[in-house]
């Protein structure tokens, strides 16, 4: 299973990137809005550039339109800013027609805000390169984001389509370790949870004793 990042803060994943394990990035309006340094909207395209030159993988961007020649004009923009940028459309009766005729141009798409099997496989016949479960939210709900991974992961393999389940709206290391079973292609990670998949008290305990025992036999 693929990692990205989830988030729009450069020097967040910048630091992540280095650590050889990030996969690509998702970003969204929300996650840009809380950058403290919020970038204009004729800075906008330099920032997911400079995003791109800082992570091997795909890069979302989504769109702010929600009707169809919007979501498409604004597709086609964000396209040229690298070969690596998809576009993120939301799930809408226009966002579905947009993502069938950016796929006949060759635009890639992360169809987003996704909450059912049936949005999933709507996005999938539309030829999304990419399906977002938000299984956080469904949490949030009272419902189990995960289980829905499994159904969309399911259903793909046995339809047999090319999309990929990116499932977003992570909260903990949990919810990524549940993604990967239940067979999600991508789990889209904050970047507190990049940082507490390497927190465990036993490890913690393990180093500390390891370091000083070693300094009890250092010469």
């Amino acid at each position: 299973m693929k990692l990205f990042i989830d988030s729009a803060d450069l020097a967040q994943i910048e630091r992540l990137a280095r650590l050889g394990v990030v996969d690509g990035v998702t970003t969204n309006p929300s996650l840009v809005a809380k950058l403290a340094d919020t970038p204009t909207a004729s800075d906008l395209h330099s920032h997911y550039r400079r995003i791109c030159e800082t992570v091997k993988g795909d890069v979302s961007a989504e769109v702010i339109g929600t009707v169809f020649d919007d979501i498409v004009e604004e597709a086609r923009v964000l396209a040229k800013i690298d070969s690596r940028i998809v576009v993120k459309v939301p799930m809408l009766p226009d966002g579905v027609r947009a993502i069938r005729a950016l796929k006949e141009e060759g635009i890639r798409t992360n169809c987003t805000l996704i909450f059912s099997a049936a949005q999933a496989l709507l996005a999938a016949k539309a030829g999304a390169a990419y399906v977002s479960p938000f299984i956080g939210r469904l949490d949030d709900a009272g419902e189990c984001g995960t289980d829905l991974v499994h159904q969309i992961a399911a259903i793909f393999a046995q339809a047999d389509f090319d999309a990929q389940v990116l499932a977003a709206s992570i909260r903990n290391p949990l919810h990524v370790v549940q993604c990967a079973e239940a067979g999600a292609d991508v789990a889209s990670c904050p970047p507190a949870v990049f940082d507490a998949m390497f927190k465990h008290p036993l490890t913690d305990a393990g180093l500390e004793k390891f370091l000083a025992d070693y300094e009890k036999i250092k010469p």
